[in-house]
């Protein structure tokens, strides 16, 4: 059974139940997309057991609280284009079905990026880094294929991800190796010249480094003096409770705001366990895992309400800045879907999102969404 043919369903059920009591009527239940209705759009990641609509708990969540979409993996290079000259559409289409049959704004992720990247793309039947006319050519046919076939089904592509290094030097990738930084400028022209009416994005972490910030502020300007449209910067927002300075944060928003883009926080999650500095040796002693891992069952209150007010001061940073903010989405529906589970240490538990195991919403989205509930309802009497 399809979400469509579930949702008629449940339109009849609920048109029947109206019709047998006159008295009864349908109300949507208050939502986190309400509460930011007319600042910006609500996103969230999806994977494939929710765009297929197996993962039903989530697939309610979804649509109750968000208004826009965007794929986890199934649009990165080494699923959607998995071979030299064969394309695997299947899940891709499936997500993007998804978006349009529920009225969200479908977001690309992403054409280009060294990570996830099919092994044959850089290189040739030996093994070699291919020319650059041989990657300028694969790196248009992969970017045109796929950008032609989503035309008028997706607002914006992230067409080039992770870039940048923290201290504004370029990443040693394939792509940067065999181009140089001419690469990511053809990447932009590519997309453009597929679909003129796309909005394109450039997407990295860390962006509230000063290195990177005054390195992607450069790259923003070099791109508009080429003639090139870029409409926004996506701020990957994977934080902890000891980083990013929400300081440095706002410093990059307002930096990319006045190089004349838009921003948006794309892969928002936050980290409530201990921070791993990639100096530390994640495979060391058992003591060590351990205390990589302190919250196996749930979070102790303690922590809970640090982590919810500190995701709350973030969100109020969008609301701040939403005349630049145009888009905030959390990379997961809950707390199992999240790729930190597991992650630096295997068997680590991890709490980063909106919603918890369970998809309730986590204390400070609830605080929102009855706050936002109780204006309305003020305004009504």
């Amino acid at each position: 059974m399809t979400i469509r043919h579930i949702a008629s369903i449940a339109l009849i059920g609920a048109f029947m139940a109206a019709c047998g009591n006159p008295q009864k009527t349908v109300v949507n239940e208050p939502a986190l997309k309400d509460v930011v209705e007319g600042k910006f759009l609500m996103g969230v990641a999806i994977n494939t057991n929710q765009s297929s609509g197996m993962d039903t708990a989530a697939v309610k969540v979804i649509k109750q609280h968000f208004n826009s979409v965007v794929a986890e993996n199934c649009m990165k290079c080494e699923v959607i284009h998995p071979e030299e000259g064969r394309y695997d559409f299947t899940l891709a289409d499936e997500f993007v079905n998804f978006g349009v049959e529920n009225n969200m704004t479908v977001i690309g992720h992403c054409l280009i990026w060294h990570s996830q990247l099919a092994p044959w793309f850089p290189v040739d039947e030996k093994g070699k880094y291919v020319s650059a006319e041989v990657l300028k050519q694969r790196m248009k046919d992969h970017i045109t294929t796929i950008v032609q076939r989503y035309k008028g089904k997706i607002k914006g592509w992230d067409v080039v991800n992770e870039a940048i290094l923290e201290d504004g030097s370029y990443r040693k990738s394939p792509f940067y190796e065999i181009l140089g930084e001419e690469y990511i400028p053809l990447a932009f022209q590519y997309a453009h010249e597929a679909d003129p009416d796309v909005e394109l994005y450039y997407n990295d972490y860390a962006m509230n480094m000063p290195g990177k910030r005054e390195a992607v502020v450069k790259l923003i300007k070099q791109l508009k003096e080429k003639g090139l449209r870029i409409d926004a910067v996506g701020m990957q927002g994977h934080m902890g409770m000891d980083y990013p300075d929400i300081n440095e944060f706002e410093e990059s928003i307002k930096a990319f705001g006045d190089a004349g883009v838009k921003v948006m926080v794309t892969e928002w999650d936050m980290s409530a366990l201990p921070t791993v500095r990639q100096s530390a040796n994640i495979s060391d002693t058992v003591a060590f895992k351990k205390s990589m891992n302190p919250y196996p069952e749930a979070l102790p209150d303690s922590v809970s309400k640090e982590w919810n007010s500190r995701m709350k001061a973030f969100f109020n940073l969008f609301e701040k800045h939403a005349d630049v903010i145009t888009r905030v989405t959390a990379w997961g529906v809950s707390d199992g879907d999240s790729w930190k589970n597991n992650f630096p240490v295997k068997g680590r538990r991890e709490y980063p999102l909106l919603f918890d195991r369970n998809y309730q919403p986590k204390p400070f989205v609830q605080e929102m969404v009855e706050a936002w509930k109780d204006s309305v309802d003020a305004v009504k009497k």
